[in-house]
């Protein structure tokens, strides 16, 4: 028995009709200011977030290489993620809070633009690399270190409007 059709906001729009995968044509999608925000965490002992606190690392300032390192993450998502669109992007923040009750520190990426295509892939991957330049920068004081909880909390404009994570 053949399936049935899948409804179109179901389907992947990275897959042909054939299922080779392919890039999403957005030429005829019209530039929007779009947004996105992402998060994730490094967990790490309370003597870890500490030394990463402190300045004292041995490779350095931790938190300023892991912030320029997901900012060069964030312009660079389109030679990482094969379907990914070369993006003009306008702004990337990305900030590094400490949560004692981790312990670790909270990261979070907003990542800017107006153009015809969504920034939501540019926010993951500058969180994901500025969590494994925290994890590169003291793994050698501790290797158990967890990366966790990398997700989209935000984004805003194009055809879908508005998405907000729930906590």
């Amino acid at each position: 028995m053949a399936k049935p059709p899948v409804p179109p906001q179901e389907r992947l729009t990275h897959l042909a009709a054939s299922g080779e995968a392919r890039m999403v044509d957005v030429a005829d999608k019209a530039v929007t200011s779009r947004s996105a925000t992402a998060e994730g965490r490094v967990v790490m002992r309370p003597e870890t977030l500490d030394l990463v606190l402190s300045g004292n690392a041995k490779k350095g300032d931790v938190l300023g290489a892991a912030r320029i390192a997901g900012i060069m993450a964030a312009k660079k998502t389109h030679e990482l993620i094969p379907l990914c669109h070369p993006l003009l992007i306008s702004k990337v923040v990305v900030d590094i809070e400490p949560d004692l009750a981790l312990p670790g520190l909270v990261v979070r990426a907003t990542v800017s633009l107006a153009g015809q295509t969504g920034v939501e892939m540019e926010a993951l991957t500058a969180v994901s690399v500025t969590c494994l330049t925290i994890y590169d920068m003291v793994k050698a004081v501790e290797r158990g270190m967890r990366i966790e909880g990398i997700r989209v909390l935000e984004k805003s404009g194009g055809r879908s409007g508005l998405y907000q994570a729930e906590d």
